[in-house]
C-alpha cells in the first residue's frame, strides 16, 4: 500500500514538470541513460528502496518547484540541470516530486482548489480516499519523506530544488518531535537569512521556510548560517533576535577554506549539535561561480569554502542526516559559460554532500 501510494506522487527523472506530450520522447530516453537500466515500470524501480542499506541507503529526490521564489523563477529546472551533468545517477534517484507549478503548501489553499486537484491527479483513487491526499509540491515531498521513512529507516535523502522552500519540508520531517531536537542543527549556505515569519502574507516560500525551521529546532543558536552578505538588518539583529549563530560572507572569507570548516565544526561540537541538516542555497556561493539563480550575489563564498566546510563536517563525529542544493536555475543565465561553472558548481556540491551521508 505504502508503495502504491509512493508511485502517486513521483515521476521518473525529469518528469516532475507536467507536460503532455513536448519533449517527452526525449525526457523518456535521458531517463533510460540516467538510471542506466530500460525499466518503464516505474512502481518496480521505487520497490527497490526497501533493499538499500549500507552505504547504498542513499538516495536523490528532486523538487522541481519554483513557486515559492520571489525573485525570479526559473529553479524548477535546476534538477534537470543538474542530472544531464552528473550523467548518470551517483546514487539511486526517487525522481521526481510532481509539482503543479503555482503551488506550494497545501496549508495555502481553498477546500475546493483542492479537491479540483486531487480530482485531476488521482481520479483513480476512490473519493473519500482522495480526499485525503495532497496535492501541493511541498505537502506532497512531506509525506513521500514520510512514507520512505516507514519503508526504509535508513535511506537518507538528498533534495534537488527548486527554490529554498524545498527545504521546508525536510525540516517539518525532521524537527517535528522537540524531544529529539536537542542534538541536531541546521548548516545553512545563502547570501540571504530566509528569516522573515511571513512575507507579503505567505507563510512558506523562499525567505521564510529558515524561520520556522528554527522555530521548530527551538532556536539556540542551532541554525548556523554561513554566506550571508544580502540583508537589510545587521548582523546582530538576526543573531539576538532569532538565536541563530550567523558567519557572514566577509568574516569566513578571512578564513582559508580549511579554517573555515575547522570553525563550524568546533562551534557544532561547542553546542553539543552531533545531526545536521546541510541546506545549501547556491547563491551562498560568489555569483562568478553561481551567476545561474534567482538572486545571485558578489562577494560570496568560493567552491573551495563550501567544499571544506563539507568535507570537515565529514571526517567530524557529525552525522549528516539529510541535504539539499537548491536554487540553481540554468535558464536565467545568457552567459553559456557562466551558466556551465553554476552547474559545475551545484554538481560538486551535491557529490561532496552526498560523500558526507
Amino acid at each position: 500500500m505504502l508503495l502504491a501510494e509512493l508511485a502517486l506522487y513521483l515521476r521518473p527523472p525529469g518528469q516532475g514538470i507536467y507536460a503532455v506530450s513536448s519533449g517527452k520522447s526525449e525526457l523518456d530516453e535521458f531517463m533510460r541513460h540516467y538510471l542506466q537500466h530500460d525499466d518503464q515500470d516505474w512502481h518496480a524501480h521505487l520497490e527497490k528502496i526497501i533493499t538499500l542499506e549500507g552505504d547504498s541507503a542513499r538516495a536523490i529526490l528532486a523538487i522541481p518547484s519554483d513557486a515559492g521564489a520571489g525573485i525570479r523563477r526559473g529553479a524548477a529546472r535546476g534538477p534537470q540541470g543538474i542530472r544531464e551533468a552528473l550523467q548518470h545517477a551517483p546514487v539511486f534517484d526517487l525522481g521526481d516530486v510532481f509539482s503543479i507549478p503555482h503551488f506550494i503548501d497545501d496549508d495555502m489553499l481553498s477546500a475546493a482548489q483542492r479537491y479540483a486537484s486531487q480530482d485531476a491527479l488521482y481520479a483513480e483513487i476512490p473519493l473519500p480516499e482522495r480526499r485525503y491526499l495532497p496535492v501541493s509540491p511541498m505537502s506532497i515531498t512531506l509525506r513521500v519523506l514520510q512514507i520512505i521513512h516507514q519503508l526504509n529507516p535508513q535511506l537518507k535523502i538528498h533534495l534537488i530544488g527548486g527554490d529554498h522552500t524545498c527545504a521546508w519540508p525536510m525540516s517539518q520531517f525532521l524537527f517535528a518531535n522537540p524531544e529529539n531536537n536537542q542534538d541536531v542543527g541546521i548548516v545553512h549556505f545563502d547570501a540571504h537569512t530566509d528569516l522573515l515569519a511571513e512575507r507579503l502574507g505567505v507563510k512558506y516560500c523562499f525567505a521564510t521556510w529558515a524561520y520556522h525551521a528554527n522555530e521548530l529546532l527551538g532556536r539556540n543558536g542551532r541554525l548556523v548560517q554561513i554566506g550571508v552578505r544580502a540583508s537589510a538588518r545587521p548582523q546582530e539583529f538576526w543573531e539576538s533576535e532569532y538565536q541563530v549563530k550567523q558567519l557572514w560572507a566577509h568574516e569566513a572569507l578571512k578564513m582559508t577554506p580549511q579554517e573555515l570548516g575547522e570553525w563550524l565544526v568546533n562551534y557544532l561540537q561547542q553546542k553539543g549539535i552531533r545531526r545536521i541538516y546541510i541546506s545549501n542555497d547556491i547563491d551562498g556561493t560568489d555569483s562568478y561561480w553561481a551567476s545561474a539563480c534567482g538572486t545571485p550575489e558578489p562577494n560570496g563564498l568560493t567552491p573551495e569554502h563550501v567544499l571544506a566546510v563539507i568535507a570537515t563536517i565529514k571526517t567530524a563525529e557529525i552525522s549528516v542526516l539529510a541535504a539539499d542544493l537548491v536554487e540553481l536555475a540554468p535558464v536565467l543565465s545568457l552567459d553559456k559559460e557562466a551558466s556551465k561553472r553554476s552547474i559545475a558548481t551545484a554538481v560538486a556540491y551535491v557529490k561532496a554532500q552526498l560523500e558526507a551521508f
